[in-house]
């Protein structure tokens, strides 16, 4: 007889209740999602400051988000096993360093490690995965989907409110001078991360009788829908990707003016905020593959809208609004598919190999947009590239079989 062994629950103490739990998740992938989020206010002024086409902030953009995704599993495992307080600790620190020293960069060595290595590596610790991660061994399993929409819901108020206050910063001060605020920002996470402390218990003795990491990833990647989950998942990082790095150029090279491409990220934080929780909501109310699949076919509809209709800040807006709701909705169904599979032992490290496609594709998108427009001067390539992955992204989803993987109900460490 076969079946999926799950750890024993977690014995929290009494004020470390999921709402509190969910709510601490909450603020730290705010304060680190935002700053990246706001990359794309940064774009024009640096490039002009310091007289670099914007294949090379591109390029730096494009090897954070590599970098990210390509730690991400490390850093999950990492956390899986001894706990994600010292992994969300070291991400902030890399990640504020990173911001301050992209501040003074002022060759392109300097730029590509600082916004490309140390950057790329923070966010691979102290993100959203990461946050995930951890709330899906601390609450309980009715409370998941909950806590999986509420903490990507909170990086997309980050994204709400950090864009407004990049552009307001850097008109009121200079763009090196709000990196700089946003670093000192990345601090708090420190004494944040302490309240998501996972006891030790469940990191030795009793996961260790259920499954090893490497025996985790053979059973990951020798399942089929865990592949299709991953591949499916390229396409979320190569739109939102380009679309926060290049989408404000975008906008002013159609004749809009540069407080355009501010509101509209600000615009998809605010409004994946509802898109997240309803994801979460709607994840235990119907399958995920069905859900993933309209969210993908959704935004490649969005943006045939944006790229054929007349430019103006309503149609821009709009966009904002409609590709707010679907913006990070792929998460809590996508993490929780990887938790209904394979259980919540080794979660953040599986999500982790998820989010890294995802950040192939952030790479790819970025780079392309930024090598499409030195070309030709126009992002068009770019944008009917999302369509269609977002189309093939919807069809990829659809085969997912949603049911725990069977394992014998004694396993051998």
């Amino acid at each position: 007889m076969s079946t999926t062994v799950s750890p024993a629950p977690i014995k929290l103490a009494a004020w470390r209740t999921p709402w509190v739990l969910i709510a601490i998740g909450c603020v730290i992938a705010l304060i680190a999602f935002g700053p990246r989020s706001a990359v794309g206010q940064f774009l024009a002024p640096l490039s002009l400051d310091r007289g670099w086409g914007r294949e090379a902030f591109s390029v730096a953009i494009a090897i954070q988000n590599l970098l990210w995704g390509a730690a991400q599993p490390f850093a999950g495992a990492f956390a899986d096993r001894f706990g994600p307080v010292r992994v969300l600790s070291l991400g902030a620190l890399l990640y504020a360093a990173g911001l301050a020293w992209m501040s003074q960069a002022t060759s392109l060595t300097g730029l590509n490690m600082s916004a490309g290595v140390l950057i790329g590596f923070g966010l691979a610790g102290c993100s959203f995965p990461m946050v995930i991660g951890a709330l899906g061994k601390l609450v309980p399993d009715n409370w998941r989907p909950l806590a999986f929409g509420a903490g990507t819901a909170a990086g997309s108020f980050g994204q709400f409110l950090y864009s407004p206050m990049a552009h307001l910063f850097i008109g009121l001060f200079s763009w090196q001078t709000a990196l700089l605020i946003f670093a000192g920002t990345l601090l708090l996470v420190l004494p944040l991360s302490l309240m998501l402390a996972t006891p030790p218990a469940a990191q030795g003795a009793t996961a260790a009788k259920t499954q090893s990491s490497r025996q985790a990833l053979v059973e990951a990647f020798g399942h089929r829908s865990y592949i299709l989950l991953v591949l499916g998942f390229f396409t979320c990082g190569f739109q939102l990707a380009f679309v926060t790095v290049h989408l404000p150029a975008y906008l002013v090279d159609r004749g809009l003016g540069a407080d355009a491409g501010a509101i509209t990220i600000g615009l998809i934080g605010l409004f994946n905020i509802i898109g997240s929780l309803t994801s979460g909501w709607l994840c235990s109310r119907m399958p995920r593959r069905y859900l993933l699949s309209v969210i993908y076919f959704g935004r490649a509809a969005a943006i045939v809208a944006l790229i054929l209709l007349p430019a103006s800040n309503i149609s821009t807006w709009v966009f904002g609004a409609v590709t707010g709701l679907l913006w990070l909705s792929t998460v809590p169904p996508t993490s929780g598919l990887v938790a209904l599979m394979f259980g919540t032992r080794w979660l953040t490290m599986l999500f982790g190999f998820a989010f890294f496609s995802h950040q192939v594709g952030g790479f790819l998108g970025v780079l392309l947009g930024g090598m499409a427009y030195e070309m030709t001067g126009s992002y068009d390539v770019v944008w009917w590239l999302s369509v269609f992955f977002g189309v093939a992204s919807a069809v990829i989803n659809l085969p997912i079989v949603e049911k725990p993987v069977a394992r014998p109900a004694v396993a051998t460490a």
